[in-house]
């Protein structure tokens, strides 16, 4: 309804702002009782949100007298407030853009009366009276441009930087959230080089530090702006900025808790991937930091998986040539385990090690045969007990000793061939090379020895065979 009644009044208002100056006054003016009158209605009727007779009396107060009585820009400021309400309630477009067109058009009025002095303030003695109007006046066209009006970027962010242009630090803290929005957005789509963003980027930093420390009434409001400018930055911030920046904004977060190492690590890393160098002091202090706690941390783990895993230890140790220590290794090994396959493996690599490389040849077997034992049918114990007594014959006693020596070495291969296949083929191989070293049957003649007679082989073996003959 507000919009049907209004239409009619925004032509009379057009023809009355075409008639007469933009700035002037209703001093001196004939019409200067029915401009005061009609100024008094709408603003009343502003109050009470009473649209339709504030805008009836508006476009007769700004017709007449667009600057009222030259002491305030309240008929610039007000009919931006009613049009915007036009503009809302309007669906459509081809208007709503003459209304948005009406909104700038009376924004860019009141910034130029400013300019020429023709609307008079209160600290006109002071060197930035009017500078500082103009930039909120400014802040606020762009800030609507932004925000309601739908305005293209490159105009809206040449509006918001002629603001802070005319302001300097004293630009509203409005200006600095949809500056920063826009030249990020530009960015992203390559309408803005780095150096264009970095600098404003800068540039609105610098502003709300500046307001934050010195403005008590609206400190708050800048930091809140700034910090939803550098929530937008982050989006790009990887790609414009140098080391310099990441260290300016990363220090205070290391500075705050420089003895929390994941803080520290992250930084760190951060950083780094920001070309910042190593031979910088923070670096290199967060890189010690770091390369102490991961020197303590990996001993922990180290220590821990040590104790968890004596096997894998004791195979290390193997490889690194301890094998005393290997073997205590195997034992913590044997005693936490319960799987009997394992407990095979870890007796039988105790054996190895005490044949091959202690030559213990007694202790060896004894854990050759608990391998046995613990993985029943399984060949190997006993090939590696065969290897012992074919190895060791030439040191138990005469030739006849020695023989017999051979003789249990091939019994044990045989042995193992006959329960575990996969070593059948190995186990043959190595028998056939003993066959020559059998003993003779002229030797067994003279000791009274017939074929398949039992004897004690002599020595370390000490175990009873079958005689046989080569």
């Amino acid at each position: 309804m507000f919009r049907n009644a209004i239409l009619t009044l925004i032509m009379i208002a057009f023809t009355f702002a075409g008639v007469n100056a933009q700035c002037e006054t209703w001093i001196g003016s004939s019409q200067k009782d029915a401009a005061e009158n009609a100024h008094s209605i709408y603003r009343a009727a502003l109050k009470t949100d009473d649209f339709k007779i504030a805008f009836e009396n508006w476009q007769i107060a700004y017709g007449i007298a667009p600057a009222a009585d030259g002491l305030r820009d309240f008929h610039y400021t007000d009919g931006i407030k009613l049009y915007k309400q036009l503009y809302k309630a309007e669906t459509d477009e081809a208007q709503k853009k003459e209304y948005a067109a009406k909104i700038l058009e009376l924004y860019d009025q009141a910034i130029e009366c400013y300019r020429n002095k023709a609307i008079k303030l209160k600290c006109d003695a002071s060197e930035d009276c009017y500078s500082n109007r103009i930039s909120y006046l400014q802040g606020r066209k762009g800030y609507d441009m932004y925000y309601e009006l739908r305005q293209p970027y490159t105009t809206n962010i040449a509006v918001l930087e002629e603001a802070i242009e005319t302001g300097g630090n004293n630009v509203e803290y409005t200006v600095l959230t949809p500056l920063g929005y826009m030249i990020v957005d530009q960015y992203i789509a390559e309408k803005v080089d780095a150096e264009k963003a970095r600098a404003v980027h800068k540039l609105l930093n610098e502003i709300a530090e500046y307001n934050v420390v010195n403005s008590d009434k609206y400190g708050a409001y800048y930091q809140q702006a700034i910090d939803a400018v550098n929530g937008k930055f982050a989006q790009i911030e990887r790609s414009i900025f140098d080391c310099d920046y990441f260290l300016e904004k990363l220090r205070p977060e290391y500075e705050e808790d420089p003895d929390n190492i994941e803080n520290v690590k992250d930084l760190y890393n951060e950083l780094k991937r920001r070309g910042c160098a190593d031979d910088l002091p923070i670096m290199m202090e967060m890189k010690e930091k770091y390369e102490v706690w991961a020197a303590k941390v990996n001993a922990e783990k180290k220590a821990e998986f040590e104790a968890n895993n004596p096997a894998i230890m004791a195979k290390k140790l193997y490889d690194d040539g301890d094998f005393q220590g290997a073997l205590d290794k195997y034992d913590e090994a044997l005693a936490n385990e319960e799987d009997m396959d394992k407990k095979a493996t870890y007796h039988f690599a105790k054996s190895s090690i005490l044949y091959r490389k202690m030559k213990k040849y007694a202790a060896a077997r004894a854990e050759a045969r608990k391998a046995a034992e613990a993985r029943p049918n399984w060949g190997r114990p006993y090939m590696l007990i065969g290897d012992m007594y074919g190895a060791t014959a030439r040191t138990c006693g005469d030739s006849w000793n020695q023989r017999l020596a051979i003789i249990a070495a091939i019994e044990k291969y045989g042995y193992a061939k006959s329960i575990d296949p996969e070593v059948e083929e190995d186990a043959k191989s190595r028998m056939s090379k003993y066959y020559a070293s059998l003993p003779s049957q002229e030797e067994a003649f003279m000791r009274k020895v017939k074929k398949g007679d039992r004897v004690n082989v002599g020595c370390w073996i000490g175990e009873t065979v079958a005689v046989n003959f080569r």
